[in-house]
């Protein structure tokens, strides 16, 4: 049997999540998933909000195993297979909820979304001229090429293999951090570090801890963007990173930017190249999100970049500060977006603990940053080798 084009109306069900309207809501608080919390493939659970929904709603808002759920903005198309990662949850009306019809296969359905949205398959259907937005009228327009079902379920059985490697690749990365994390607590918040049992503490200080400005122990650099206008300064080979490099990025180890500059147009703008290992942490609009890159780089405007004077002292730092994020937030002033200006930030107050716990702390954290890249740069390599799978499967060129 050969594959028919179809409109997605007519192979699947679909509707839009609940609207926000603090006023009208009524019945029991329940989780939902926002535009945010959608990955391709994938699904963001932390901070989730809840808002109430009757009980006439649950069947129309709520989710069920093999749901795929859709971005209506933001980066419409984006989406991902639900899995009942957590019980009862509901949508909101940045989403859409697509419910595949006997005789397709979700697995299959997602794949056929993830080969439009690299290849620009959704771009005809958006409206808006600044925000766009995929509303369900143009959504239930779209064409999908749909092989027999035993086809379907090969293709995704195949596709789904790369990326099971990638979730489980993606899992790693985050405990790992996690782990970090946990142990900065322990030792330098709650100030469990070894030996503390015979270091006396006061007003929260151990002694032979100092407090200082973040001023005192690193240079800031800033960055910014060459001129759009300028074909010259543009489609270089230097690593210009921007805010949304880093906020897509599933964790610490950042390896690549999507848009890169020439050699002139680093000269003749504001960015400018910082050390490799300069932790990265973006200031603008989406505060306190934080990289290392292995190399050399340059951002734009929306960036402190942070170069320590000792590098023994890089990775406290580091998750001294993201453990810091929202003072760091409270600190961005701003009406069109928040910022928090270099001034403000260099101002900030840090306890230094002794060099003999940075040093044990670093190479701590160091051997689990080694240990994130090493997945990461697997995870890159399964991507890509599934991307260029991706077209040749759902095209029908490759015999499954």
């Amino acid at each position: 049997m050969s594959w028919e084009r179809k409109q997605l109306e007519d192979v699947a069900d679909f509707t839009l999540g609940k609207m926000l309207d603090q006023k009208k809501n009524k019945g029991e608080p329940l989780p939902y998933l926002a535009n945010i919390n959608v990955r391709w493939g994938s699904f963001d659970l932390d901070d989730l909000r809840q808002m109430r929904f009757e009980h006439h709603e649950a069947e129309r808002f709520g989710l069920k195993v093999g749901d795929i759920v859709m971005c209506e903005g933001g980066e419409p198309g984006r989406c991902a297979i639900w899995k009942d990662y957590q019980p009862r949850m509901m949508i909101q009306k940045a989403l859409h909820r697509i419910r595949p019809h006997d005789g397709l296969d979700n697995r299959f359905l997602f794949y056929t979304f993830l080969h439009k949205g690299k290849t620009g398959g959704f771009s005809p259907l958006f409206t808006g001229a600044t925000i766009k937005h995929l509303p369900k009228e143009k959504l239930a327009k779209l064409e999908v090429d749909i092989p027999p079902l035993p086809t379907q379920q090969r293709i995704a059985t195949i596709l789904t293999a790369y990326d099971d490697l990638i979730e489980n690749n993606r899992r790693r990365i985050q405990l790992l951090e996690q782990a970090a994390r946990l142990l900065y607590k322990e030792w330098f918040v709650h100030l469990r570090f070894p030996g503390h049992e015979h270091v006396k503490v006061k007003d929260g200080v151990p002694d032979g801890w100092e407090k200082k400005k973040i001023a005192d122990i690193c240079e800031t650099v800033g960055g910014g963007t060459p001129s759009t206008k300028s074909s010259e300064y543009w489609y270089g080979d230097i690593t210009w990173v921007v805010p949304s490099d880093i906020t897509k990025n599933d964790c610490l180890a950042l390896f690549d930017s999507e848009r890169k500059i020439t050699e002139k147009g680093l000269r003749e703008s504001s960015a400018k190249m910082v050390p490799t290992e300069t932790i990265l942490m973006t200031s603008r609009a989406s505060v306190g999100f934080f990289a290392l890159m292995e190399y050399e780089v340059c951002t734009n405007q929306g960036f402190i970049n942070i170069i320590p004077h000792v590098d023994e002292m890089r990775m406290y730092l580091l998750f001294n500060l993201m453990s810091r994020v929202e003072e760091i937030r409270s600190n961005a002033k701003g009406t069109t977006y928040p910022e928090i200006s270099k001034g403000r930030f260099r101002d900030m107050a840090v306890v230094i603990p002794t060099a003999m716990l940075v040093n044990e702390f670093s190479g701590f954290a160091s051997d689990i940053i080694n240990q994130v890249r090493i997945l990461k740069k697997s995870t890159l390599k399964l991507e890509r080798s599934r991307d260029l799978l991706l077209p040749r499967l759902m095209n029908g060129e490759v015999a499954v």
